[in-house]
């Protein structure tokens, strides 16, 4: 089997996860700090051989009553050049909550304010990709 790649998407950083190499557990594994979309994009290119991966999961940021906005949009043409570039298909994952969960996970850690916000996206990103391997199963 091949790992999976979460990808939670903002405008300044992407929270990273991985799989195991039997799809059943979602491990957080970064943050990475954006600098230019075809960067980005070579970036996860390389993460995906060097993981050996066959998928990415980009958490879809579909608003609380179900629409889909600007948010979606840029997410799904990122996920479009991700998949063009790396050869490697592209899935989504709603991930209404996750940050919530996330940030509440954090806060039973009692982490302090300014590490929240160093792992937070990571960490959402584990959640979105449990998600998904848990709708595998």
């Amino acid at each position: 089997m091949k790992r999976k790649i979460g990808l939670d998407i903002g405008d300044v950083r992407i929270g990273v996860a991985v799989s195991d190499l039997l799809g059943m557990i979602a491990n957080a594994r970064e943050t990475y700090t954006r600098k230019s979309l075809n960067a980005d994009i070579k970036y996860f290119c390389d993460l995906a051989k060097a993981e050996d991966a066959d998928e990415f999961v980009l958490g879809l940021p579909i608003n609380m009553d179900g629409t889909m906005g600007e948010r979606v949009e840029k997410t799904k043409a990122f996920g479009e050049l991700l998949e063009k570039e790396s050869g490697i298909k592209v899935s989504y994952q709603d991930e209404r909550l996750t940050t919530v969960s996330a940030e509440r996970v954090l806060l039973e850690a009692d982490m302090r304010r300014d590490k929240r916000k160093k792992v937070i996206d990571k960490v959402a990103a584990c959640f979105i990709l449990q998600a998904y391997l848990d709708k595998k199963v």
